[in-house]
């Protein structure tokens, strides 16, 4: 049985009546339908990353299987938060009102594309890994075995591209048929997978004596199958039916793939980014790959939740509003994604600064992930967090060109941002090494943010960035006296709580993060924050409807 998606339609029903823009209260529950299956998907990639921490903490195969890993993933997160939606929304809902028929020909017709494509690169990926791992990680030839555990890796999971480009337009049609929750909860599929190969086979491979990180490896392509296999019954559903067509001449097809070609790079900057990241930190000796890797996962939860969730409910009526020729219901719509966005992540990346360290300690101090680990990792979180707002940004200010069919302008300032990334990295690497690696992202997603909302201003006729940098100015505000009274408790807990067991560190960061949202929810209150009202209310709504039910 499908889930039912009663508020994910409101904002095609306002887009397409005549009615008013979306407002933020549409937007908040259609975010929040996204918000809650990328919460459950964030929540098990946490989980996944304890798992892996626990047998491997930053050790050389960690190392290894984060390079191996990589371009792959950077696949895998472009195409779940928002690059192959971008693309094939705005085409398949032209398609949509020529009838479901002429829709599912342009969705087969992308799928083969896809696959035809990623067929290639998993060939080519599996014939030249050697030269592949080369180029990310040359210096990992110093450390024995190293380079070549990394090349065997990325021979294992190279047909995960083919896998997560066919789950990934099964995202983007759900997406323009308003189905938001299935989609949004595939990812969570291949943590799953991750998790039970993690807690099952890596046991069993090192009894037999096999290089227990192999058995990951594996998991990755059985996640990337159950991806496709949870969005295949909803699509199913509305009366898709896979053939093998393969159009090339069907111009929205061409329009697709031109999209996806320059978008690709602009909305694939802050994991370009931390590609980039990836080559300049394994010449940073073992641990450093890992380092960020496990502190880049914390900061997924909120870019997900408040980004990528936000981003997502845009995006479909930007594209139908901008179809209508309604610039001025954009603006609005756009705003009000922009101001929810800050509203939640503006406190989400200065708890991050304050909280770092017990956050992570939390998470994955055991096993072989050592006290060490958690000071490197959690120094890592700080200095990503400063980018928190500019990641979110980057996610909902993209799409918003992609329906203005100006993909290239994304793609531009995206090439200048992993610019500006890999020259700050390379620079200052040598003096603060990772948490200058960390701090080069940051700056440069910030930039890629700035941009790109400079520009959209220009080309749309205004933002309504009076409302927007209000609210900034207000949660900021509200954010300061939220941090002060999480160090405080924090710090006053630990003197009255003394002790290191996973239920007393719990406690204290349970305790330290309630008093800090009561203050936080007070400020807000007090400053009259539009969006946190309108948050707080939706909130209580299902509160009072769930406790109606019993």
């Amino acid at each position: 049985m499908s889930t039912p998606e009663p508020d994910s339609g409101a904002l095609a029903e306002s887009a397409v009546d005549g009615s008013a823009a979306p407002s933020s209260r549409r937007l908040a529950r259609s975010a929040g339908v996204v918000g809650a299956a990328t919460m459950t998907s964030r929540i098990l990639g946490l989980v996944r990353e304890q798992v892996l921490a626990y047998w491997f903490g930053a050790s050389d195969s960690m190392d290894a299987f984060l390079v191996a890993f990589r371009v792959p993933n950077l696949v895998r997160d472009l195409f779940a938060e928002g690059a192959m939606s971008a693309a094939l929304v705005p085409t398949f809902s032209r398609a949509l009102n020529d009838g479901r028929d002429r829709a599912w020909r342009l969705g087969n017709s992308v799928m083969n594309a896809l696959i035809v494509v990623t067929g290639v690169l998993v060939v080519a990926a599996i014939v030249f890994a050697p030269a592949i791992v080369s180029g990310l990680a040359g210096d990992f030839a110093a450390v024995p075995g190293k380079f070549e555990l990394t090349v065997t890796l990325t021979r294992i999971m190279a047909p995960f591209l083919i896998l997560v480009a066919m789950a990934a337009a099964c995202m983007g049609m759900l997406n323009s048929l308003d189905v938001f929750f299935v989609p949004a909860l595939s990812p969570a599929m291949f943590n799953v997978a991750s998790i039970a190969v993690g807690v099952g086979l890596v046991p069993v491979a090192m009894r037999a004596g096999v290089e227990p990180i192999l058995a990951m490896a594996i998991g990755t392509l059985v996640g990337g199958l159950g991806q496709v296999l949870l969005q295949w019954p909803p699509l199913h559903a509305r009366g898709y039916r896979y053939s093998p067509r393969l159009d090339l001449a069907d111009p929205a097809l061409r329009r697709v793939l031109a999209l996806m070609g320059p978008g690709v790079v602009g909305l694939a900057a802050t994991q370009l980014n931390v590609f980039v990241n990836t080559i300049v930190a394994t010449g940073e000796g073992t641990g450093a790959v890992s380092w960020l890797g496990y502190a880049f996962r914390v900061m997924y939860l909120p870019i997900g939740l408040f980004g990528v969730s936000i981003a997502t409910a845009t995006t479909p009526a930007l594209a139908r509003l901008v179809a209508a020729g309604r610039l001025p219901a954009m603006r609005s719509t756009l705003a009000s994604a922009l101001a929810l966005m800050l509203t939640l992540n503006v406190p989400a990346a200065i708890g991050l600064m304050v909280l770092a360290t017990p956050i992570v300690r939390l998470l994955f101090e055991r096993g072989s992930f050592t006290a060490a680990d958690t000071a490197a990792t959690a120094a890592a979180v700080q200095y990503y967090a400063v980018g928190l707002v500019g990641y979110s940004m980057v996610k909902i200010l993209s799409p918003a060109f992609y329906a203005l069919g100006r993909s290239r302008t994304p793609a531009a300032v995206g090439v200048a941002s992993v610019l500006l990334n890999a020259g700050l990295s390379v620079t200052t690497a040598p003096y603060f090494g990772y948490r200058g690696i960390a701090l080069s992202a940051s700056i440069a997603a910030i930039f890629n943010a700035s941009l790109l909302a400079l520009l959209l201003r220009r080309r749309t006729g205004g933002l309504d960035l009076p409302h927007v940098l209000a609210t900034f100015v207000k949660v900021a505000i509200a954010a300061a006296a939220m941090a002060a009274t999480a160090a405080w408790g924090l710090a006053w807990l630990e003197a009255v709580l003394p002790g290191s067991t996973v239920m007393l560190q719990i406690t204290r960061l349970g305790a330290a993060i309630l008093a800090a949202l009561l203050v936080l929810a007070v400020g807000a209150t007090l400053l009259r924050i539009r969006e946190f009202e309108e948050v707080r209310d939706g909130v209580l709504r299902r509160l009072a409807r769930t406790t109606s039910r019993r």
